[in-house]
């Protein structure tokens, strides 16, 4: 059975992108990131979706980002500001580099089960701006990791990353998820944690702008 790793930070795109590729036959091995992240709470997003999928394993990696900070995410002396959907600037919740730190752990872990494909659930076309986010820069990581690990470089077994939502809008994916049976009440988007999502961090905006416009109920409201 062919082998996926999937980035899952346990919010709605990681959650449409795991069942995506357990649609598609993989057998999935779930990756998330303790990265200091004040919205933690996603971390338990990702273990009950993970559980629920099926994944043949779900892993935590410890990687202390918060320990230079440089984003509203990881530094607790910065504040998340409230959400803009309409912004065109790079907001403070970016965390630097972090999907090319997250695929590069990806590549590691596939590389060492066996696994040729990485999926990872980012969109450039309804999202925060972030750069990390952007097709030209999978291409590019998928490149380098080819280019520096030996099932790539000598075996000719090309490790692929897999980004089905970067030209898709978050109401699409949604669409796709409910299609594919995601729980989307067990997911978790609020960049500032706690019980229940905040509702006007960029994330709980554009969250509910997607479901709005998918015309579809958001059960993670719901729940208690």
């Amino acid at each position: 059975m062919k082998k996926a790793v999937v980035l899952l930070s346990g919010g709605l795109d990681s959650a449409v992108a795991l069942y995506l590729a357990k649609s598609q036959g993989y057998k999935l091995h779930a990756l998330s990131f303790d990265y200091g992240q004040r919205h933690d709470r996603e971390l338990q997003a990702a273990k009950a979706i993970a559980k629920k999928a099926g994944a043949a394993d779900h892993q935590v990696v410890t990687l202390k980002l918060d320990k230079w900070g440089g984003s509203s995410l990881t530094d607790k002396n910065m504040e998340v500001e409230n959400g803009n959907v309409n912004r065109d600037d790079i907001p403070v919740t970016y965390v630097p580099a972090r999907n090319m730190v997250f695929l590069s752990v990806a590549a590691s872990l596939a590389e060492a089960i066996g696994a040729q494909d990485i999926f990872i659930g980012v969109s450039e076309v309804d999202y925060s701006g972030y750069v990390d986010c952007r097709q030209e820069f999978i291409d590019g990581m998928e490149k380098a990791i080819n280019l520096g690990t030996v099932m790539g470089a000598e075996k000719n077994q090309p490790i692929k990353i897999h980004a089905p939502f970067v030209h898709k809008t978050k109401a699409e994916e949604i669409k796709i998820g409910v299609e594919l049976g995601v729980d989307f009440g067990l997911t978790w988007s609020c960049y500032r944690g706690g019980e229940k999502p905040c509702g006007t961090c960029d994330s709980c905006l554009l969250r509910a702008k997607a479901f709005a416009e998918a015309e579809i109920i958001d059960t993670a409201l719901n729940t208690k």
